[in-house]
């Protein structure tokens, strides 16, 4: 065959060039709508942004701070932040400027711009003798609590606290952050103690004692009460907040749910040696009474208040409540039980009315309504117009979101694994999510997983 002569092949070539170029105009086009991945480094770099979802979703990813961990689930655009070390719960504030996290095994109180997440202020909670000023005239109990570490006076006040869960009084002014346990009592049985936080300036103001393992902390309607409960020894702890000054708030009462666990010598894990485990806590709307889940116990719990009265428990509504929360009205109280996978609610009028006839006692009381929302939920929240119920799902690694209405599941996405700590904004557009990880034993060597991550989610 005769050879092709020069500008034959150049026209063969132009015309391949015309034929190919409408695929490559295509192509290219394809690769500009595709998402553009941050590399690792910009996705530690970069401020927290809202990734793009669905039209119509219901939960959207709008931030996150996390630091780094095997197993995480990150958002786009996460921010590292070394601080967040086994974050266990997050408040925001009544303006919704700020956000508390208290990061437990830091044993720091975070606190960040909101909606900017910038951190503004870092609260250590570790004591020395320099500290003293912080412990009223010295002191070191209440309520005759004793030590069965440390019994010299003189150091009893030098510790550090692993900051637990978080409450506002005084319309924000002051943040209460119980401590699991003063760090020199390894098991947990002595007084632990509890700090105030002046939220103006975002520092402690006093530091006061408690009883073994405080967990929770609850204001009353009118601000006068705060109740701390001792998961450690089946009591809770009055304490009169009516003054403005800290230095003036002090202990009235001691409540016994049924009787007092004696903590001397206690062994093994206190979590799960802590008799009826109390946890959640609420006060009714009108302030009379006192309700406080039974994890281990079953049911809940209620107190007459001010007299401190137990009335008895209602078992049916929740065989093991972690966390208690009303609704805006105060016509339901809901709980999550963790042992069983359900979010469960009632009428706190059928509950109270159902202790009436036997005061003083254990009775069924009314079943309630209970809704699956998967493997161990922990924290619960409620919106401000009560129409959204949001728990953080330790088990399933979700935040769910339940229609107060329909009382149904009506949205989840998932988190980082092992979420406990759970928070809505005044709002009620965004929630906030804390997952703190746990102990991988399958990993070689066993280490954390998942966890040291923040969350922010908007909602529509």
């Amino acid at each position: 065959m005769p050879a092709k002569s020069q500008p034959h092949r150049i026209a063969t070539i132009l015309s391949y060039l015309r034929f190919l170029t409408p695929f490559f105009l295509f192509s290219l086009a394809l690769l500009s709508c595709a998402p553009k991945i941050a590399s690792p480094d910009a996705m530690e770099a970069a401020p927290p942004t809202v990734q793009g979802e669905a039209a119509g979703a219901m939960i959207i990813p709008a931030g996150q701070l996390y630091a780094p961990r095997h197993g995480q689930r990150l958002q786009r655009g996460a921010t590292v932040d070394g601080h967040v070390n086994s974050p266990k719960s997050v408040n925001f504030t009544k303006d919704g400027k700020k956000v508390y996290v208290n990061a437990l095994e830091g044993m720091e109180t975070l606190v960040y711009s909101f909606p900017e997440l910038r951190l503004q202020s870092v609260i250590g909670h570790s004591f020395g003798t320099a500290d003293a000023g912080l412990f009223k005239g010295g002191e070191t109990t209440v309520f005759g609590y004793p030590y069965y570490h440390r019994r010299d006076s003189s150091a009893k006040n030098v510790f550090s606290g692993k900051p637990v869960e978080g409450a506002f009084s005084h319309d924000g002014r002051y943040f209460w952050v119980p401590y699991y346990r003063r760090s020199f009592d390894s098991n947990a049985s002595g007084p632990s103690a509890m700090a105030i936080i002046d939220t103006g300036v975002d520092r402690i103001v006093r530091v006061m004692p408690t009883g073994p393992l405080p967990k929770m902390v609850a204001v009353s309607p009118d601000n006068s009460i705060l109740a701390v409960t001792h998961w450690g020894d089946n009591t809770v702890g009055l304490i009169d907040i009516s003054s403005s000054d800290p230095r003036d708030f002090s202990y009235t009462q001691l409540l016994v749910v049924e009787r007092r666990l004696d903590t001397a010598g206690l062994t093994g894990n206190r979590d799960n040696n802590c008799g009826y485990c109390l946890r959640g806590t609420v006060f009714s709307p009108d302030g009379r009474h006192l309700l406080v889940g039974r994890m281990a116990g079953g049911g809940v719990s209620v107190f007459a208040i001010p007299g401190g009265e137990y009335l008895g428990s209602f078992t049916n509504f929740s065989p093991s409540p972690r966390h208690l929360v009303l609704d805006p009205a105060g016509e339901f109280l809901y709980a999550s039980d963790s042992r069983h996978g359900v979010v469960a609610r009632v009428s706190l009028a059928e509950a109270l009315e159902s202790l009436r006839a036997n005061p003083g006692q254990s009775v069924g009381g009314p079943e309630g309504e209970k809704l699956d929302v998967g493997k161990m939920p922990r924290t619960i929240a409620i919106s401000p117009d009560g129409l959204s119920l949001y728990a953080s799902v330790y088990g399933s690694s979700k935040l769910v979101r339940v229609d107060t209405g329909k009382w149904q599941v009506s949205g989840q996405e998932d988190v980082s694994p092992f979420p406990v700590g759970l928070g809505v904004s005044p709002g009620g557009g965004y929630v906030a999510i804390t997952s703190q990880g746990r102990l991988d034993s399958e990993l070689d060597p066993p280490a954390y997983s998942g966890g040291n991550s923040v969350e922010i989610f908007k909602v529509n």
